[in-house]
């Protein structure tokens, strides 16, 4: 019989990478303040009816393997039944060897379902019928899965216009976890004339200049408030640039759009530099935390975004940022006394190293990392990729300030990468210690883990500090 490939030790090659897992990190709370999990799903109603929809429907990083081996596009997101899609990602799989995906899926398998197996052509019919059973269980449910894995906090992902309400009911559901919206803001900045009149009248305010829209993003930030958001995010694509802009400067443009007229790209670059500015002094007044998302080139196959939609898994990474921009953009909350806690993730590994360096650029007095250099994000989320962010953080910043892993996925099964991330924490540590970098002081190491697991995190979003920027 083959050796069971998910086992206890999985990826930890020390005694002492074992003992900081096993008696640490596996049984901390997971608190995990990005996703975009649909906080319908977390209200008790299983509205998944095979293993297809709740593993393979919502995933555009299994979707983007199977494109690369030439799946017909019917198999993936297209007519086909549900059983002929799992059936073609059976036969996916095995070749997704080196990348997560084949770490992930075995995980979700393990964890969830109980299978040892690699998931493969040969035995996809018998998993498929073995998981449905476990599904179609009355007990089972998208909460009982998160307390198995133990979550505490999750925030979602949502946007200026969505109910809020029903993060209150998952609460309510669930008992032990605790389900707070965070603002995700990029509809703020698309100036979509349906979505502006959507916001007009969820408001009430007749939005005609720059200072009636900021009147109805500031009666929905109160909105998110009230409802327990102390996040927002921002996704700041490859190229981005940030100009100081004058209200009256970007008043005049914004006017514009609303009488329907073209603004050029440059104009474009005015008006969202005065926005975001301005956002990020509304998050810093409500004790928020701002996550920048930076980085990814998505409009890159016109063809695909036509035919299934601007998120199907095929962007790519974008240039390396300039830095100049970014720091602009900090500096000037800074100056204005209006600069939240940040994370920021980035997306090309080439600016590891500049973006990890800004953490000792913005420090607050009281804030154990007020800037964080954030976890190893999208295509960075690999083995390599995870242990590259790691180690730049520690060689640049503080490593016992960071506040660790989070999903940024759509699948509830993806919940097993902060299993996924902490054997790696665990393991690197080991590795310092075998090669003598650090002591093997099984307190002082347990104390990191602690905090980089959970500690962290917990602190540096709900702490209170009287010290202004």
């Amino acid at each position: 019989m083959s050796k069971i490939f998910i086992h206890d030790n999985f990826l930890l090659e020390s005694t002492i990478a074992e003992q900081l897992y096993h008696q640490v990190a596996c049984k901390l709370p997971i608190i995990d303040y990005h996703n975009h999990i649909n906080p319908q799903f977390l209200l008790g109603i299983n509205s998944f009816e095979n293993i297809f929809q709740l593993w393979l429907r919502d995933d555009p990083y299994k979707h983007r393997a199977m494109r690369i081996l030439g799946v017909n596009e019917q198999l993936i997101t297209g007519n086909s039944s549900d059983k002929e899609k799992f059936l073609q990602w059976s036969k996916v799989l095995p070749k997704t060897i080196g990348n997560p995906l084949f770490h992930w899926s075995c995980l979700e398998l393990k964890r969830f379902f109980g299978i040892d197996e690699i998931l493969s052509e040969n035995n996809a019919e018998d998993i498929w019928v073995r998981c449905n059973k476990i599904i179609q269980n009355n007990q089972f449910n998208i909460v009982e899965l998160l307390k198995r894995m133990n979550v505490e906090v999750l925030c979602t992902s949502d946007d200026l216009l969505d109910n809020l309400k029903i993060h209150q009911s998952a609460t309510e559901f669930a008992k032990t976890i605790t389900v707070k919206p965070s603002l995700r803001a990029d509809s703020l900045f698309s100036f979509d004339k349906h979505w502006i009149v959507k916001l007009s009248q969820q408001t009430n305010i007749n939005i005609e200049s720059l200072e009636s829209y900021k009147k109805a993003i500031q009666q929905k930030l109160d909105l998110f408030d009230n409802a327990g958001c102390i996040m927002s995010d921002h996704s700041l694509d490859s190229g981005f640039i940030f100009i100081s802009t004058k209200e009256h400067d970007a008043d005049k443009i914004f006017k514009q759009i609303i009488k329907g007229e073209t603004i050029s790209t440059q104009e474009k670059i005015v008006l969202n530099s005065y926005l975001l500015d301005y956002l990020g002094q509304e998050y810093a007044s409500r004790d928020w935390s701002m996550q920048l998302h930076i980085g990814a080139k998505r409009d890159t196959n016109s063809l695909l975004r036509i035919k299934i939609g601007s998120a199907g898994g095929y962007a790519s990474l974008g240039d390396s940022q300039s830095i100049s921009s970014l720091i602009g953009f900090l500096d000037g909350l800074s100056l204005k006394r209006k600069l939240p806690k940040t994370i920021l993730f980035n997306l090309n590994p080439a600016d590891n190293a500049k973006f990890a360096t800004l953490m000792g650029s913005f420090p607050k007095e009281g804030v154990s990392g007020n800037l964080q250099f954030g976890p190893a994000w999208w295509y960075n989320d690999h083995y390599q990729g995870n242990i590259n962010q790691l180690t730049d953080f520690a060689n640049y910043g503080i490593f016992g300030s960071f506040i660790g892993m989070t999903t940024d996925s759509r699948s509830i099964l993806s919940f097993s990468r902060h299993e996924y991330f902490r054997r790696i924490l665990c393991n690197q540590l080991g590795i310092w210690v075998t090669k003598g970098h650090v002591p093997a002081d099984f307190e002082m190491l347990k104390e990191i883990v602690e905090g980089v697991s959970y500690k962290n995190i917990n602190n540096w979003l709900y702490k209170k500090y009287e010290n202004e920027n």
